[in-house]
């Protein structure tokens, strides 16, 4: 099979959708890679590692877009649309949810489309979003920290505080992995955390994870209400599987904040869970309302591009390897894959998507 591999074109993503390892590994199979000129420079990856592992090197988008199938990161922004082609494969991280031009192209174009974020196992689990999710989990705080800096506009919290001071309160909507990830490094920097979630299984998973370190609270409206205003660092780590997440913090809930306290919303790609945040990019990451600083950068793990790509790659390349071996017939060989499978043949397939946007269906 023809792969391309073209250059991510969101602002300040540097991740790439194959690293070499993984074209080599597709390459020693029989399969072609068409690499787009520096494709994976910014993760560390030169045009020259990608030739000794195999692939062709590309000079523009167009002749990376014109295979068989595509391998990207993000989604598709407006300039590539024209370069979707029906019968293609496009395998990528899509959010459908929070994209309806993007899913009406989609189903113009006629592509089969493939989110990992939807690839799904047996136990329920997203092997193709958890290696982001442990990464953007554990930024959170990384950034959530550095705008509390009140030359970044925060408060000016040290959120693992001093001998003779308290540390800072980090509150995270959602104890999944996102929010797991995010409570190891804030407790790790000696914050004091609390995690909301309306899953008692999952709660008591944490408290083994945590014990007393984390303050594990059932996650309902009045509990919020209570928590919310308090905190230095608000995160929000809620996903519903193809579907936008829930708003849980409401405009007038942000106002009761105190100035220069921080919202990081890593759901954000989904709809976010928080009213007042919305998508903003690595190069204007923040910005202030109400008196309190938002975070919200949809692909915040392309920061760390040379961690990412091979976190991101040791996870999706299973599954790149039997779409190159099969094609299409890969979905009837693979349950888990086929989870994956939002758009195909002019029409959205995946039930959550449908659920959003019923006059596509």
């Amino acid at each position: 099979m023809e792969i391309g591999v073209p250059k991510e074109t969101k602002d300040q993503e540097f991740r790439v959708g194959l690293s070499p390892n993984s074209v080599r590994g597709l390459c020693d199979r029989g399969h072609t890679v068409f690499v787009e000129t520096d494709a994976g420079i910014g993760a560390g990856f030169t045009n020259e590692d990608y030739l000794q592992a195999g692939a062709k090197i590309v000079p523009d988008p167009k002749a990376a877009w014109n295979r068989e199938m595509v391998v990207k990161v993000k989604e598709p922004l407006p300039p590539e649309y024209p370069l979707i082609q029906k019968e293609q494969i496009l395998f990528t991280y899509l959010h459908l949810a929070a994209a309806r031009s993007l899913t009406e192209r989609l189903i113009e174009s006629g592509v089969t489309a493939i989110a990992y974020e939807t690839v799904e196992l047996p136990n329920h689990s997203l092997p193709l979003l958890t290696p982001m999710s442990i990464i953007a989990g554990r930024l959170s705080v990384q950034f959530g920290a550095r705008f509390l800096e009140r030359q970044q506009g925060g408060r000016g919290v040290l959120l693992g505080g001093v001998p003779g001071v308290q540390p800072g309160r980090v509150v995270i909507l959602g104890g999944g992995v996102v929010g797991t990830e995010a409570a190891k490094m804030a407790v790790g920097l000696g914050a004091q955390v609390q995690i909301l979630d309306i899953n008692l299984e999952r709660l008591a998973y944490l408290e083994t994870l945590f014990g007393s370190r984390v303050e594990l609270l059932y996650s309902n409206t009045p509990q919020v209400e209570g928590t919310v205003p308090n905190a230095d660092l608000l995160i929000g780590a809620v996903l519903v599987p193809g579907r936008k997440a829930p708003t849980l913090v409401s405009r007038d809930l942000v106002a009761k904040m105190r100035s220069g306290s921080v919202i990081v919303d890593v759901a954000v790609d989904q709809g976010g869970c928080i009213e007042t945040l919305h998508p903003t990019s690595h190069t204007k990451p923040t910005y202030v309302e109400a008196g309190v600083v938002h975070y919200g950068v949809p692909n915040m793990p392309g920061a760390v591009p040379w961690t990412a790509t091979q976190a991101l790659n040791n996870s999706t390349f299973p599954y790149v390897l039997k779409l190159a071996e099969h094609g299409i017939a890969a979905l009837e060989k693979d349950e888990s894959l086929a989870k994956g499978l939002n758009v195909q043949n002019h029409a959205i397939v995946h039930p959550a998507v449908r659920e959003v946007f019923p006059d596509l269906a």
